[in-house]
């Protein structure tokens, strides 16, 4: 702990924002290992009754299961099950439509991660420029005759550099991991609303009027 302490003090001024940055990187990686996993956003019990779905009973309990689980995939699900009485083109439209929005929010926090990683360098930069702007300070008042005090400042100058690129490098890659995590989740979500899609204009029309019917007296 003291070594941290100090090693944070020779930085300089810039450890700050670095810090700063280390924990906003920090808390969205934790964030994102708990959202993103598939039976967080791709709920099992959703799936398994989206596959059979024939009847107007199951449409009701589909919906149910949807109201009582809530996640991405059951609130795009519920979207397509309220305006299953459109014409099919505008619920795919709708449905569509809600995708994107819940992808948007599983992809909320990536662009923090991706500042951080573009920031993180730069603000190391800086901090070793500013460190040897002290360190050539230095020279200009004592000289260059003590050769351990010039390099003792020229590695703590360089600190801020190694710190900005160690916060970097794992922003970037925990960046491109869920970026790819959340590209995955919206194929699946797509993949099994299209096949609600199908099942649920394949079912018979008095079915689905039914279905209408029960949702405007339940409204």
């Amino acid at each position: 702990m003291d070594t941290t302490l100090r090693l944070f003090g020779a930085g300089g001024i810039m450890m700050i924002p670095l810090l700063i940055c280390s924990i906003f990187a920090l808390a969205v990686v934790i964030e994102k290992l708990y959202a993103l996993r598939a039976r967080k956003v791709i709920a099992p019990a959703v799936v398994e009754l989206a596959g059979s779905l024939r009847t107007n009973e199951d449409m009701t309990a589909l919906a149910g299961v949807c109201r009582r689980i809530d996640t991405p995939f059951a609130r795009v699900i519920r979207t397509g099950l309220e305006n299953a009485d459109l014409p099919r083109a505008e619920n795919v439209e709708l449905i569509q439509s809600a995708a994107r929005h819940e992808v948007g929010t599983l992809e909320r926090g990536l662009t923090i991660l991706e500042i951080i990683t573009g920031i993180s360098p730069l603000l190391g930069l800086l901090g070793t420029v500013l460190g040897m702007f002290h360190v050539f300070s230095v020279i200009v008042e004592s000289g260059v005759g003590e050769a351990s005090t010039l390099s003792g400042g020229i590695s703590e100058a360089l600190l801020t550099t190694i710190v900005g690129l160690f916060i970097a490098i794992p922003s970037l890659v925990a960046h491109s991991y869920f970026s790819k995590r959340v590209d995955d989740l919206a194929l699946e979500i797509e993949r099994h609303a299209s096949s609600l899609v199908r099942k649920l204009y394949a079912a018979r029309p008095q079915a689905r009027a039914a279905w209408a019917e029960k949702k405007e007296v339940a409204g």
